[in-house]
């Protein structure tokens, strides 16, 4: 009869414990933190200080509110009092390999102002909590989480409020905390950013932190000069500029023969404002100084004319990829039996388009909301995947003969691409874009890297051109009367070709479960396959009942659930998937520290659901000459998997460049650079690399 009273018990029994002050000290592996305040009794209604302290342990670091190139600014979540934002003491550059990040080494504070409730009745005691996360750095990164607390005398007036034995530290500490400029700081427009200038004489160094991620490049040089007396510094603008008119904030670090003074700023970004210098492999600094100078990648030069050209014969390759050619395939049956040649043609580039800028139009949006995303993306999501593979299944089975399209259920997407007329043309140019996606073609990379980098409506037009690449084949056939010549004559072999045609679908899906289970495990492929049976099942009721009503009824009624099975879909923790027993999981602390010891690197950067990265990790990297030669040269091997999204590993393909994977990286001993290696690989290609002496494989790249 109590039996609803069985959820409560965990959370009787553990009021008591909650009612417990948390300790105002604690200490992790890496971190020891403590809560300090500035009075030792409060007031109702008082507002006062309170500073998280971190004693960090030697050569590990924690993160400002703009971590920088990658990593996470501690946050404070607090309970029982009003809290007003962290004050953050000025950072220093923290440099990890290629990238570099912005954050606190040794002791830190961080302070925040408190106010005790109103209400508080004199007598009381004020009990604040706070969790406390952050991530902690060396050669690996660990988040850790602590839970502090304070526990201080509420008495009847402010006035007889005391200060606690902490408030001259405190004091102190709230000296680190960069103040307003009491002097004029203007911003101009520069050609890679923005020019900060001030009157300040005598600067011998500067170094601008901007406290949001992407309104600078973090690993570009600030270029400081003299200018009418004072000074002026260059600063590149990132990848997320500031628009204009939006306030460009952050730290100022202004060095003169009387030490270091940090500057609070905050100014409008002035019209004109320039892009910043684009992907570079970009030289380390050493640690609490402004980033040394950088040779800009190649792609960061590329105009918007070579651009659209390099976007549409990429295009034009992908036709030739393994995930685009087989739904090609579907269309060619129209061509041989349909007469109406050039309104198939502009149909299916029609849904080429569409789908192109719709894509387009997603990583606009996401790149306003402060995403840092690339080509493919979408296949991150597993719940995208299994859609895509629920579709090719569809295709497969309406090619097989499994279900006839035509009446209500012509409305399901695999009927839409594998009908007939104008429809299914516009709907397979729709799929041979989708299944395009994890494909990267030769000439594509430079490309998209210049169109992610670009104002929206140049980013749009190197998208449709890629589009168009990608529907020219078919185009060409549809408005050439010549190339038509070349297809052949219309018989029964079409109906078994159609059915042929079928299994390249059903091994499209056995691919994408392949990459389902890599990103959900064995939970995700087992829904993914109750979803493939029930699509199967509401078919043939369709089939058996002789696609009456209840029977088409309950065909999309097992599409509409198996699509909800698909929404069950949770990512499983990321875990390392290796080559071999002598690949490494890549991170940017362990490239820095292989570097360090000047030892040869190899970086694949790749992704389950890329098939560009499985074919050359197939044709090229596990070859028995390029493992021979991986280990006469003691070629170290990185592998970094980018099957779900991974801000470090995107920072990475930006910072060379690339919009997606793959990307292909060899550090040789003693070169400054990486080369930079084709996205389509040969034995010989990797072999002649890892073989070449450090001069030949430096400021080397290819697109």
């Amino acid at each position: 009869m109590l039996s609803f009273l069985r959820p409560l018990i965990p959370a009787l029994l553990a009021a008591p414990l909650l009612a417990l002050a948390a300790p105002p000290q604690a200490a992790t592996e890496h971190v020891q933190a403590r809560l300090v305040s500035s009075q030792s009794t409060v007031a109702p209604g008082q507002r006062f200080t309170v500073a998280l302290e971190q004693n960090i342990k030697s050569h590990w670091h924690t993160y400002w509110i703009n971590p920088g190139d990658s990593g996470q600014a501690t946050s404070i979540d607090w309970m029982g009092a009003e809290a007003g934002p962290i004050q953050w003491p000025t950072p220093t550059v923290q440099p990890i390999g290629p990238l570099v990040n912005y954050g606190y080494e040794g002791r830190a504070a961080l302070l925040v102002e408190l106010t005790v409730p109103a209400d508080a009745k004199a007598g009381s005691r004020f009990k604040p909590t706070a969790e406390v996360r952050w991530l902690v750095c060396k050669d690996v990164c660990i988040p850790e989480q602590v839970s502090l607390g304070l526990d201080l005398p509420v008495v009847g007036s402010a006035a007889a409020a005391k200060a606690g034995d902490d408030a001259a530290q405190i004091e102190e500490w709230r000296g680190l905390i960069p103040k307003p400029a009491n002097f004029a700081v203007q911003i101009k427009p520069a050609p890679q950013g923005v020019r900060l200038s001030g009157p300040t004489p005598g600067v011998t160094k500067a170094y601008f932190f901007a406290d949001t991620w992407g309104a600078v490049t973090h690993s570009a040089p600030q270029a400081l000069k003299s200018e009418g007396g004072g000074w002026a510094l260059d600063v590149p603008a990132g990848e997320e500029p500031v628009a204009a008119g939006k306030p460009l904030s952050g730290v100022l670090v202004l060095t003169t023969g009387a030490g270091d003074q940090a500057w609070a700023l905050s100014a409008p970004m002035p019209e004109g404002a320039g892009k910043g210098p684009g992907p570079a492999d970009f030289s380390a600094p050493d640690a609490g100084t402004a980033p040394a100078a950088a040779t800009p990648a190649p792609e960061s030069d590329l105009g918007l004319l070579p651009a659209l050209a390099l976007a549409l014969v990429g295009g034009l390759i992908l036709n030739l990829m393994p995930c685009v050619f087989p739904v090609l395939s579907i269309k060619a049956l129209a061509l041989v039996n349909k007469g109406n040649h050039k309104a198939e043609g502009l149909a299916y580039t029609a849904g080429v388009l569409v789908s192109f800028l719709a894509l387009a139009a997603v990583l606009i949006a996401l790149r306003a909301g402060g995403q840092q995303v690339g080509w493919g993306f979408q296949f991150h999501s597993p719940v995208f995947v299994l859609v895509v593979a629920y579709l090719l299944f569809l295709v497969g089975l309406s090619l097989s003969g499994f279900f006839e399209i035509g009446g209500r259920i012509t409305g399901i997407g695999s009927g839409l691409a594998a009908r007939d007329g104008l429809a299914g043309s516009f709907f397979t140019g729709v799929l041979a874009a989708v299944v395009a996606t994890p494909c990267t073609a030769p000439f594509m990379g430079a490309a998209l890297a210049f169109a992610l980098s670009q104002p929206a409506m140049v980013m749009i037009a190197v998208f449709l051109a890629l589009g168009l690449g990608l529907a020219l084949p078919f185009l060409v056939l549809a408005f050439w009367p010549a190339a038509q010549r070349w297809l052949p004559r219309p018989g029964a072999w079409m109906d078994k070709f159609k059915q042929f045609l079928a299994f390249p679908m059903y091994a499209a899906v056995v691919w994408l479960l392949w990459v389902l289970a890599q990103q959900a495990g064995p939970d995700g492929v087992a829904l993914a396959l109750g979803g493939l049976v029930l699509m199967a099942f509401g078919l043939w009721w369709r089939n058996a009942s002789g696609a009456s009503a209840l029977g088409t009824g309950a065909a999309v009624v097992s599409i509409v659930m198996a699509l909800g099975v698909a929404t069950w879909i949770k990512p499983v923790s990321a875990d390392v998937r290796t080559a071999g027993e002598s690949t490494e999981a890549f991170s940017s602390e362990r490239l820095a520290e292989l570097r360090g010891q000047n030892k040869p690197v190899f970086v694949n950067l790749t992704a389950a659901w890329c098939i560009s990265c499985l074919v050359n990790e197939r044709v090229a990297l596990s070859r028995p000459e390029v493992h021979e030669a991986f280990a006469k040269a003691g070629v170290v091997y990185l592998k970094g998997d980018w099957t779900r999204e991974d801000p470090k590993i995107t920072a990475v393909l930006k910072a060379h460049g690339r919009s997606g994977v793959p990307l292909y990286l060899y550090y040789a001993p003693g070169a400054a650079e990486a080369q930079v290696l084709p996205q389509i690989l040969t034995p010989g290609l990797v072999v002649e690399a890892v073989s070449s002496p450090p001069s030949a494989t430096t400021s080397r790249s290819s697109t």
